[in-house]
């Protein structure tokens, strides 16, 4: 597990949760958060939910794992990510782990910048890929925007292999990650911690929607599966 403590994190408070009043406002931004292990295909459908809308919303696609490789790959610390965040985000992507409760506000500054640069409107909802990525980052995300669905695409590790294999998607080349090794590690992270998020949700009454996910399956055959179900 890598840890940084950020001078600016929020602590987790006595029940392991984080304390998130300080985000809290009248008007979040809607969302849709789209949950499947590496490989299963939420990038390119995430793309073309942005490109097409969904369930008669317009959307835009936020792609937190994209967003951190932007970073790392650019090295160019700013105002919003210092040179010690890029370091530890390197750390982060080669290893798979999980950003944990007390370094949220590294994804926070990189949310609410995206959100601040695509300037959507009231009914524009957020798709959120990557983030988060397990119930202790759902409550304080939940204090950002509303999560009001959840689309959830069920994969095999053997078909997770196979579409890595394939790049059904066209968005896996190039990435440094895709090692077995790294696979299956965060394949084993992703059942162990994000799993749980669909049931977080349902607790909380949010919509939930299962996509089977085939190894040849293209992101618009998903996005109609979807689609068709109505808003």
């Amino acid at each position: 597990m890598i840890r940084r403590r950020d001078s600016n994190a929020t602590d987790p408070n006595a029940n392991g949760k984080m304390n998130t009043s300080t985000h809290t406002g009248p008007d979040k931004t809607g969302a849709f958060l789209l949950l499947g292990p590496t490989g299963s295909g939420k990038t390119p459908l995430g793309e073309l939910i942005q490109e097409r809308g969904l369930w008669q919303r317009p959307c835009t696609h936020f792609d937190f794992g994209d967003n951190l490789r932007r970073v790392v790959a650019e090295n160019r610390p700013d105002e919003m990510v210092s040179r010690e965040d890029v370091e530890f985000l390197r750390q982060v992507l080669r290893s798979g782990a999980l950003l944990e409760n007390e370094d949220f506000p590294i994804a926070e500054r990189v949310l609410r910048s995206f959100l601040r640069g695509r300037q959507a409107g009231s009914r524009t909802a957020v798709v959120l890929n990557g983030l988060p990525r397990h119930v202790g980052q759902a409550e304080a995300v939940d204090a950002i925007v509303t999560v009001e669905a959840v689309i959830s695409l069920d994969c095999s590790p053997e078909t997770v292999l196979e579409r890595i294999r394939r790049d059904v998607g066209g968005d896996r080349a190039g990435r440094p990650d895709d090692d077995p090794q790294a696979i299956r590690n965060k394949l084993r992270i992703f059942h162990e911690r994000t799993v749980p998020l669909v049931q977080h949700y349902r607790d909380l009454g949010r919509r939930i929607e299962t996509v089977s996910v085939a190894a040849g399956m293209t992101a618009a055959e998903m996005w109609q599966m979807l689609d068709e179900r109505g808003a």
